[in-house]
């Protein structure tokens, strides 16, 4: 069985390798390391089919080092087991490089077990993984390790790596290429920075073409049909879905709502209305709160329409809350007052409740004042009168300060004008 398109072109040498380019030209850093050969423990992060595979394949297989290629989501203790045992022995003399594809599926123990030989240099250990390291890679190999971020990959950078594939199948398969124009940039604009991916259209687009026995001729429209929907990348459990739910959060918090449609909408194209609607309900307490508090209701009618419509129609009402969202004036006071609060429950604990407010009536012997002495506000001109809330120890504190919106200054000017 032929191995994929992408496996069989994979590049074999630093100078083949595209985008990446803050990483490996002449004089950058990671280019400077491979070039030296004189290999440290790294871990390269980013997402799927921008690199990382390949350039550590180049690395491991340029050394004069023992090399071991494991690949977390299969690898078992006792694959961990013979890398160790294979640093001890004599074919081990010259040290060991281990590959380590996916280091985030090890768990705990398992990574645990290399931290000894690579601390002591008899294991060099190059891994990968689509996920973020300082969230899902033992902090002591974080420390021990150098982490590159590799980046998606640009359309123009991805182009000539099409071409190189279209090429190779064709010379592959003996026969003459004929491609429509526009066909190489479209699926490079496609592949949203995964160049595996677009090797793989390529791929699909070559199987599906017209074809004489002398020609392959592949069309426009039948590569816009195999690649319409290849730029979403986009994975619920990953980086980029918190990525994007932090975009959208902080384009309505900046009042921006046309960047914040753009990530609404690629939740939307992900069919993830759900994770969504919860963050827009979020964002109207958290972030608009008491400069305009209708917002949270509005928010949940445009959320419950969504969940009763589903898509394609719920992109309406959530497109509406996207844009009252971040056109409202915005106020986190109420988000500071609460936070202050518990942050004083944490430092004092559960406090006495003063005795107007106690629930009790009748005072023990022990009691130095009796009497309830609660004052009743609707008693009161305006329905209110001075008296103590707080426990005594914070009886002075202020965890709110009105935001400076016309709704909260309002709210602000009728008390100051009823306590003065």
């Amino acid at each position: 069985m032929a191995a994929p398109l992408a496996e069989r072109i994979r590049p074999k040498t630093l100078d083949e390798v595209v985008g990446q380019r803050d990483l490996l030209a002449e004089g950058r850093p990671l280019r400077k390391i491979i070039d030296g050969g004189r290999i440290p423990n790294m871990i390269f992060y980013g997402p799927s089919g921008v690199g990382k595979t390949t350039v550590a394949r180049i690395i491991a297989e340029n050394t004069n080092m023992m090399l071991h290629k494991l690949n977390g989501t299969s690898a078992s203790t006792a694959d961990i087991k013979q890398v160790i045992a294979d640093s001890h022995s004599i074919l081990g003399c010259s040290g060991v490089l281990l590959y380590l594809d996916e280091i985030q599926y090890l768990n705990k123990k398992q990574q645990q077990s290399l931290l000894e030989y690579i601390e002591d240099g008899s294991i060099t250990l190059i891994s990968s993984t689509t996920e973020n390291p300082y969230f899902y890679v033992y902090n002591a190999i974080i420390s021990r390790s150098t982490v590159f971020e590799f980046k998606p990959v640009t359309p123009q950078e991805a182009v000539p790596a099409i071409q190189r594939a279209f090429k190779f199948l064709a010379d592959e398969w003996g026969l003459k290429l004929a491609l429509e124009d526009g066909v190489c940039e479209h699926i490079a604009s496609g592949c949203g920075g995964d160049v595996r991916k677009s090797i793989n259209t390529v791929e699909l687009c070559v199987l599906s073409a017209d074809n004489d026995g002398q020609t392959i001729s592949v069309s426009l429209e039948n590569a816009a049909a195999l690649t319409q929907r290849s730029n979403m990348r986009y994975d619920r459990g990953g980086d980029q879905h918190y990525d994007i739910l932090s975009a959208l959060q902080k384009s309505i918090r900046g009042s921006d709502e046309n960047a914040a449609l753009h990530y609404a909408a690629r939740l939307i194209e992900a069919g993830d209305i759900i994770s969504l609607s919860r963050r827009l309900l979020v964002i109207a307490s958290e972030d608009i709160g008491l400069a305009y508090p209708q917002a949270a209701s509005i928010v949940k009618s445009c959320v419950d329409s969504a969940m009763q419509l589903g898509l394609p129609e719920a992109r309406i009402p959530l497109a509406e809350a996207v844009i009252l969202l971040a056109t409202a004036p915005k106020s986190n006071s109420a988000e500071a007052a609460i936070d202050a609060a518990l942050q004083d429950l944490k430092t004092c604990g559960a406090l006495d409740f003063p005795r107007q407010l106690q629930n009790k009536h009748f005072d023990g012997a022990e009691a130095k004042v009796k009497g309830q002495h609660y004052l009743y506000p609707h008693d009161y001109p305006n329905h209110w009168v001075k008296q103590q809330y707080l426990p005594d120890a914070l009886k002075d504190r202020v965890y709110y300060n009105f935001g400076e919106n016309k709704n909260e200054q309002a709210a602000k000017a009728y008390w100051s004008k009823i306590k003065k």
